[in-house]
């Protein structure tokens, strides 16, 4: 198996910009089909792209039929591969066309990669001869297990293979051809095993009914299974419509995603761009250990092209935009459609992890601190479904509200009033009495609103919750989240501590729209409904030093610690992908509008979170069980294993 390791200086920040393009084509007219492809590289030189790929027979048309076998129509495709080579020599684009290529007595189906005035041929592997397709009428299909060999098409110097791994600013690339993809084994698998991270397809796939939804599933999971991008470009508007018809699909993936797809139909020339992250690419290989496993296994015969020097790349402004969404929210379901799916799954696994702890220790009682916050909230409802679910009295869930120094009515009055609602069995027990008695035995002057003046009250609740957890014969069912646990935003022995962490995989942002989504149910009562959403609109806070005169709360935590979707994005960028800081800040910068966060303020709190994160390693060491929920988790028994004394220097510079 062949490695590479991607600079970030070969491309722009990591990302490498591809286009897949669907260009008007006439039928047997290559000079027409050429014009139109020199045309649209033109104008993807102009937005800097890097890398393009072009439908099947793009320079005949795929439509031929025996016209593939009259050498008018072969020498004319071979001349204009010549003029593309011109082309390519003096621009910096580096795309793919397909063309009819003989050798050795027999005409392949073949992708021509043009590079800096070379050209590399790479032949169909799989002809289809059923259905609607009978390409072996034409083609034959090259083995697999053929070594690269020297060809030339119009006087140009050519190799001609379907195993090896080409070279392209900085990344490697693979190519198969149309029904390549379609079978059991594409070449592609192994191409990425070999060490492509961007896929090309040049395909000529007829549309029918059904079809198009199946195709973007499968170049999604074969961006999936690769570990890789995928960027696909299918015949469109002029082939001939005798007896099919052909939509114009452009589709770029990666690893699982499909990040930019065009609007079929278009009689105009059909271009996507997108920015692939093959930093984010190489890494999962590098995490992913089996990938590497597998390779060493199936890449006997394929081969990565040795390093070569190429053309100058295109020159990038410090702020050129990103030719790709970034969400600011990446743990928020992002796609409307499958939003309420998501949501119902990550309750389910919440639920399913608690009736199994439940079940496990024969256990039919929980005990809850409820402040009137968005995670104890979360919790409270995901410990009602699984008392629902496991067919319990939902009296067995005992929440407590503890008012204590900061407590506002606000809060108290809707944790109170969403246990009634809940129907669980609701207690009080007030802990300034039994605070101020704690400050007086360990000498410390109650006017002095520091942390042991903070922690002191967040030790008394978990130490309520603990001993009433035995009394009830129950167990303690923590409500911290993913984002507090990330920045240490918890009292070590305190709130840190419980017997299952229910919300222990799930971060601020997405807890928010989960409580939100359970809001919007049409089973959710119109009272606690409302409940729920004055829940979502309280600030944040952990309510521990006194509000002001007019109850309002002073102490937010998103003014002291800073903003949770700012921080939930840096959390999932460093430990999801393992990115630098530096691209962390360069990502946050296109996720979010200027006007919400400048770059002093993301780089402010970017340190404070590479700070805290470090320094706070100690508290996630011993966290108790909980579940994993999604891609990113703190559990030390699980996805993130750090020593406590790590040192945040090299971060933080």
């Amino acid at each position: 198996m062949a490695s590479f390791y991607v600079k970030i200086t070969d491309m722009h920040d990591g990302f490498l910009r591809v286009a897949a393009c669907s260009p008007r084509v006439r039928v047997a007219d290559v000079e027409y089909n050429l014009a139109r492809i020199i045309g649209h590289l033109d104008r993807l030189v102009a937005e800097k792209v890097e890398l393009a790929v072009f439908p099947e027979m793009s320079l005949t048309g795929y439509t031929c039929a025996d016209l593939f076998h009259s050498r008018t129509l072969i020498d004319a495709a071979a001349q204009a591969l010549g003029r593309l080579v011109e082309y390519s020599r003096s621009h910096m684009i580096h795309f793919a066309v397909g063309l009819p290529v003989v050798h050795a007595g027999a005409m392949y189906n073949c992708a021509a990669l043009l590079r800096d005035g070379r050209v590399d041929l790479v032949a169909k592997s799989y002809i289809p001869n059923y259905n609607e397709f009978y390409e072996r009428r034409w083609w034959r299909p090259l083995p697999q297990s053929a070594s690269s060999v020297e060809v030339r098409v119009g006087g140009v110097s050519c190799t001609l293979s379907n195993t090896t791994v080409y070279r392209s600013h900085g990344a490697t690339v693979g190519i198969e051809i149309c029904e390549d993809l379609w079978v059991p084994v594409p070449p592609s698998c192994r191409l990425a095993m070999a060490g492509a991270q961007v896929v090309l397809n040049l395909s000529a796939s007829d549309d029918l009914i059904g079809k198009y939804d199946y195709l973007r599933r499968l170049i999604s999971q074969q961006s999936a299974r690769c570990l890789c991008a995928y960027a696909y470009a299918g015949a469109g508007w002029g082939e001939s419509s005798t007896d099919l018809v052909f939509d114009g699909k452009a589709i770029v993936a990666e690893n699982g995603t499909v990040i930019a797809s065009n609007r079929r139909w278009d009689p105009e020339d059909n271009t996507v761009i997108a920015d692939i992250d093959i930093e984010a690419i190489e890494r999962d290989r590098m995490h992913i250990t089996t990938f590497a496993d597998c390779a060493e296994r199936e890449c006997a015969g394929y081969t990565l092209e040795p390093a070569m020097e190429t053309a100058q790349g295109y020159e990038w402004s410090a702020c050129e935009p990103l030719l790709r969404n970034i969400d600011p929210h990446p743990f928020v379901p992002a796609d409307t459609s499958a939003k309420n799916e998501r949501c119902d799954e990550i309750l389910n696994i919440q639920v399913a992890g608690l009736a199994r702890r439940l079940d496990a220790i024969g256990c039919k009682t929980l005990v809850v601190g409820i402040s009137g916050g968005l995670d104890s909230t979360l919790a409270l409802l995901v410990a009602v479904r699984t008392f629902d679910r496991l067919g319990l009295d939902r009296k067995g869930i005992t929440g407590i509200t503890m008012p204590g120094f900061g407590t506002t009515d606000r809060t108290h009055n809707n944790a109170v009033a969403l246990m009634e609602q809940l129907g669980v069995t609701s207690m009080e027990i007030p802990i300034a009495a039994s605070v101020n008695q704690h400050f007086a035995d360990i000498g410390h002057d109650a006017s002095v609103h520091d942390v042991t003046y903070e922690n002191c009250q967040a030790r008394e609740r978990t130490q309520i919750l603990m001993d009433m957890s035995n009394r009830l014969g129950g167990i303690v069912l923590g409500t911290g989240d993913l984002s507090e646990l990330a920045l240490g935003w918890a009292t070590y022995n305190g709130d840190h501590m419980s017997m299952y962490g229910v919300n222990a995989g799930v971060p601020k942002t997405l807890v928010r729209h989960l409580v939100g989504y359970y809001a919007g149910l049409g089973s959710t009562p119109d009272a606690v409904r409302r409940l729920l959403l004055d829940i979502i609109d309280t600030p944040i806070s952990p309510e521990l030093v006194p509000a002001a005169a007019d109850g309002e709360i002073l102490q937010r935590t998103e003014d002291l610690v800073g903003p949770y979707e700012l921080h939930d994005f840096f959390l999932y960028y460093m430990l999801r992908y393992g990115f630098t800081p530096e691209r962390i800040f360069m990502l946050a910068r296109q996720a979010f509008n200027v006007e919400d966060y400048d770059d002093a303020t993301i780089h402010r709190w970017l340190d404070t979170f590479m700070r805290r994160f470090f320094q706070q390693q100690f508290k996630r060491s011993c966290l108790p069980d909980g579940p994993k929920v999604g891609s990113v988790c703190l559990s030390p028994r699980g996805d993130w294993r750090m020593p406590s004394d790590a040192s945040s220097t090299l971060w933080r510079k």
